[in-house]
């Protein structure tokens, strides 16, 4: 009988690292993969070609406005509650944006499903860091964990490309209901029942809505900055608008008994580097996908379908970086060294594809810088969560990992706000201009080239994280093989 428990044991385990990578998946695949249904969407939904970005746009927002909000649901309430809430809100959501028959519907149901993310995501990360005791068996959940997040914006493209090529747009959303419904199932089988907290603390509902606004703002206004104009009157009062309400937040929190985020927080050193460096790599990293894109699809040609099927080699070094590369470094040189490699390669990659873009139409010189893009982007996004939650204690991991990522839906939105204006600089943008194809690329890269030496500047903050090195009896992460199957079952990353 005791020959057997740990085979029980370590199926669990197995089991319920299945059940949280595959929930990432859901988040990652849901963030992403409308992009290629968007120009459907737009034709039949009724979308103007200026007001089509918010598909894309609403998902951000409701995202990054709740994220401190449903981080602290999950330290109050129980992770596994908010989980099974955060995947029905998104099937709830998916079911109505696929029934959507106009633009503000679609608009609503997608902020619903970004509402969704701001409670899954951090529900994902505190039921790693709280039901993985062991060292070992949390860097594989984080390795798996991590390999869903680093996939997802691939296999979203992909995925919606052939959903929208042969059943029509309305399946990128459909696609998630069964896919939620199977979640939940799993989630109440393998996961014990949220215990109830002892203590009576309150929920600081004032301090929800200062960060909710001010993240809600903040997000908006950087997302619709381009579009609206970086000086015109909606952009700047947006933006000063949210910048008050993160000033109001601080100052009461330092006043409240039982904050949001406490103070304490900020002195973590793993978790204010970890927020730093997701900063940077989320701003490079968004950047890298436009940019990629853009030179597929404007300068190419490719299709959407083509250019979705493009990241394949990435999907496949995406794996091999989180589950291989991301243990062998920590095991051996410790998360401070994994971090700052990790860095440095995106760096790389972002500079290797700027000397790769040309007029040509060709894939081969693009697929080095390619490769070195997944390698590292996989290796890198489970590590920054683990240097978030590293410090933090069981009853702040949900908060920890929501100031982690709403520091890349900010960062992001800047980067990307900031380097496409550094891409477009040499550009005609007035209505009706067409400008040389190699004009466009020369934007591109000198955009790459640029985010690639922000990124290798930012590699340098791993530093302030510890050194400790991993257990020697630590075992490696599963291999590639034993990596769920994530075909169409989160990140975006976007």
């Amino acid at each position: 009988m005791s020959a057997s428990s740990p085979a029980r044991s370590a199926g669990r385990s197995g089991t319920k690292m299945a059940l949280l990578a595959f929930c990432m998946l859901i988040f990652s695949v849901d963030y992403n993969i409308v992009y290629v249904a968007l120009p459907e969407i737009g034709r039949e939904v009724g979308f103007s070609a200026q007001s089509l970005q918010w598909v894309v746009s609403a998902y951000s927002v409701g995202l990054g406005g709740a994220l401190l909000i449903g981080g602290r649901a999950v330290d109050r309430l129980g992770a596994r509650r908010i989980l099974v809430l955060a995947l029905g809100l998104y099937g709830v959501a998916s079911m109505a944006g696929g029934l959507a028959g106009s633009p503000g519907l679609l608009i609503a149901a997608r902020v619903v499903q970004g509402l969704g993310g701001a409670l899954l995501f951090p529900a994902t990360l505190s039921l790693i860091n709280t039901s993985f005791t062991e060292d070992s068996e949390r860097n594989k959940a984080y390795a798996w964990w991590g390999t869903a997040g680093a996939s997802g914006a691939i296999i979203g493209s992909m995925v919606g490309g052939l959903l929208t090529n042969y059943l029509g747009w309305e399946w990128v959303f459909f696609v998630n209901v069964p896919l939620c419904l199977l979640a939940i199932a799993g989630l109440l089988s393998n996961f014990d029942a949220d215990a109830v907290q002892g203590d009576s603390r309150g929920f600081d509902l004032p301090g929800a809505l200062l960060a909710t606004g001010a993240s809600t703002l903040l997000v908006f206004g950087l997302i619709s900055g381009p579009e609206a104009g970086w000086g015109s009157a909606r952009t700047i009062i947006v933006l000063a608008a949210g910048l008050a309400l993160g000033v109001g937040f601080f100052a009461l929190e330092s006043r409240t008994a039982d904050p949001l985020a406490p103070s304490r927080l900020f002195g973590y050193r793993g978790l204010l580097t970890a927020i730093l460096i997701i900063f940077v790599f989320q701003g490079a990293i968004n950047t890298l996908h436009y940019l990629f894109f853009i030179q597929l699809q404007d300068v190419m040609g490719y299709s959407p379908l083509q250019a979705g099927l493009a990241f394949l080699p990435m999907s496949a070094v995406a794996m091999l970086g989180s589950n291989k590369l991301l243990p062998l470094v920590v095991k051996r040189w410790g998360l401070r060294t994994a971090l700052f490699a990790g860095m440095i390669g995106v760096g790389t990659a972002m500079i290797v594809l700027a000397a790769s873009m040309s007029t040509s139409h060709s894939f081969w010189p693009l697929l080095p810088a390619v490769l070195l893009w997944g390698l590292f982007a996989g290796m890198i996004y489970p590590a920054m969560f683990m240097a978030a939650g590293s410090d933090a204690a069981p009853d702040e991991q949900g908060v920890a990992s929501a100031l982690a990522q709403t520091s890349a839906q900010i960062g992001g939105a800047m980067g990307m706000a900031a380097l496409i204006a550094v891409a477009n600089s040499g550009l005609d943008l007035g209505e009706g201009a067409v400008n040389p194809v190699s004009d466009v690329v020369n934007g591109l890269q000198l955009s790459a080239l640029v985010g690639g030496v922000a990124a290798i500047a930012g590699a340098f903050l791993a530093f302030r994280v510890k050194s400790q090195k991993a257990p020697a009896q630590q075992a490696d992460a599963p291999a590639a093989a034993e990596v769920p199957d994530q075909t169409p079952a989160p990140q975006t990353v976007n």
